[in-house]
């Protein structure tokens, strides 16, 4: 009973925390909730109420995976972690440890050779946590309502999607309205619902698919309580209960140092720190920060300012890219935690391997001094009145980022002067300063997003470097309608290529995702997928596989 009502206590706690740190909502009615939720669950303790949920105090374990599970839907249909590492609803395919796409619900698939017809044929047998079975008219309702929902799901593209049917009990038949080759990335995305038992806004909280875990406790803002799904087709989860929940970094840490959690993320630069139980686990990602350079000199386009005349200078932007040490900047930021990145990570099929050569100082000063930047001898080059000087944004986990590449390129006379900002303020500064960003996911559509003269200056945050390249616009054109993967992953290497030798981004490291994990819990890293950018979220891809010694 003490340790149930320890637990109580606990949760009450967090859920305390997440009221206080939460400005947007109305902290003085929802403390009075949780405060009366608290007395009502303590009562129940003392009357004996509560044993069911004790059962599982030997096999249930608490962990912190950062705040963003809770910020959106867990409907699929809505987007809900399209990441590739949804835990309750199975998609047509899944990310393999190697980044492969291979079979999930599905049994086969086939393509056309022209590449507008897509067959799968699915597994017989599979059912959904409420023990109904799945047929091919449940795929093709998912596929339906998300084409609906289009406008709201931004990370699952079914634009060129022209139809989808069942041709019988368990195939599905999709039909493009042109080759699209990103598709296959859509399919190992988007989780299959139940057409029968669908209701958008009960799946918000509550979904009901055919994964590993189903949600038996949603509490906004406060944690997410998963059981194993009995129904599932995989191997059965070990461990009976989890709880995911919400709270700052600096308060998951410190419940972490008193043993309230069995896992938690932390920021790399703890990752020198120590926590009596547990060991750390360096989680290799696709994750990457680099930083966005306005390629345009400034200017006004429809009534909106962009540029920056700093930036613009190709000179500048090879001059950092050759003269800052990531390595160093890796080990002062991250505590050497990462690798240096100069493009994205070799873990992506789609990635267009490069060499690293960095803190070369001295030939970053040969750039700048053949380009016109001259040092006049107060560290800062100038040229023709204009100093060679630069905002960096950046929110507030990733100020120390800016600080460490700002202290580099002062190395070799560039002053960055670093900003810690909210995401409002970035929005409102993007087009015409540098930026840190976090970019990294398994489709290679990103490119489109970084690079594509379409998506350049548009509204949200893709490519505000403001880059436009015909011939890097027509190999992503080329790689979007290719008629098979090979031909697809040729054309986005030459496209990366091509726009990376034009450094609209400097890119700077790929980090990896630090987690403390408790000595009993074994998260199987053997079985993880390189996580894409995703804040902690992506260490539960592989939730099934965990088991506590």
């Amino acid at each position: 009973m003490k340790t149930f009502v320890r637990l109580v206590l606990h949760r009450c706690f967090v859920a305390l925390v997440c009221v206080w740190g939460d400005r947007r909502r109305g902290a003085k009615d929802s403390m009075k909730k949780v405060l009366c939720l608290s007395l009502i669950f303590l009562l129940l303790a003392g009357c004996g109420i509560g044993d069911e949920k004790s059962s599982y105090q030997n096999n249930s374990i608490t962990v912190y995976v950062g705040t963003n599970i809770f910020e959106e839907s867990l409907d699929p249909v809505k987007g809900a972690m399209s990441y590739g590492y949804s835990f309750t609803n199975s998609a047509l395919l899944k990310v393999a440890p190697n980044s492969e796409y291979v079979p999930d619900i599905a049994e086969s698939f086939e393509v056309s050779k022209d590449a507008l017809v897509y067959t799968f044929v699915l597994k017989s047998g599979i059912l959904f946590s409420n023990g109904n079975a799945m047929t091919a008219n449940d795929v093709v309702f998912t596929y339906q309502a998300a084409k609906k929902k289009q406008a709201e799901n931004e990370n699952i593209d079914l634009s060129k999607l022209d139809a989808v049917e069942g041709i019988d009990e368990f195939t599905v038949r999709f039909t493009l309205s042109e080759p699209y080759s990103p598709f296959l990335d859509t399919t190992a995305l988007l989780g299959i619902v139940p057409a029968s038992d669908y209701n958008s806004e009960e799946f918000d909280r509550y979904p009901i698919g055919s994964g590993a875990w189903k949600i038996m406790q949603y509490d906004p803002n406060q944690q997410i309580i998963v059981e194993p799904n009995e129904y599932y087709y995989g191997n059965t989860p070990k461990i009976g209960r989890i709880s995911l929940v919400c709270m700052d970094n600096d308060t998951a840490l410190s419940a972490a140092r008193s043993g309230d959690l069995d896992l938690v993320m932390v920021d790399p630069a703890y990752a020198l720190e120590s926590i009596e139980g547990m060991t750390l686990h360096s989680l290799e990602t696709m994750d990457i920060r680099i930083i966005s350079m306005p390629v345009l000199p400034r200017q006004k386009k429809n009534n909106l300012t962009i540029g920056n005349n700093v930036t613009s200078d190709i000179a500048v932007r090879k001059a950092l890219s050759v003269g800052i040490d990531r390595g160093e900047v890796i080990r002062h930021v991250y505590g050497g935690i990462g690798k240096a990145a100069v493009g994205f990570t070799d873990n992506l099929i789609w990635a267009e391997a490069v060499s690293v050569a960095d803190g070369l100082k001295k030939e970053a000063m040969d750039i700048l001094e053949a380009a016109g930047w001259a040092d006049n001898g107060d560290g800062v080059r100038e040229k023709e009145g204009i100093a060679c000087s630069f905002k960096l944004y950046a929110t507030a986990e990733r100020y120390p980022l800016a600080a460490a590449i700002a202290q580099e390129a002062a190395g070799f006379g560039i002053e960055i002067v670093p900003h810690s900002s909210d995401w409002g303020e970035i929005a409102e500064n993007m087009y015409t300063s540098g930026v840190i960003w976090g970019w990294g996911q398994y489709s290679p559509t990103v490119l489109h997003s970084l690079f594509s003269g379409e998506a350049a200056l548009s509204d949200g945050w893709d490519n505000v470097a403001g880059y436009i390249n015909p011939e890097v616009d027509g190999l992503i054109n080329k790689a979007l309608g290719a008629t098979s993967q090979i031909a697809a992953i040729d054309s986005w290497k030459e496209a990366q290529a091509l726009a990376n030798a034009d450094i609209p981004y400097i890119y700077i490291a790929n980090i990896e995702h630090a987690y403390f994990v408790n000595v009993r819990l074994d998260i199987s890293p053997e079985t993880q997928i390189p996580h894409p950018h995703g804040h902690g979220t992506p260490v539960i891809c592989n939730m099934a596989d965990w088991v506590l010694r």
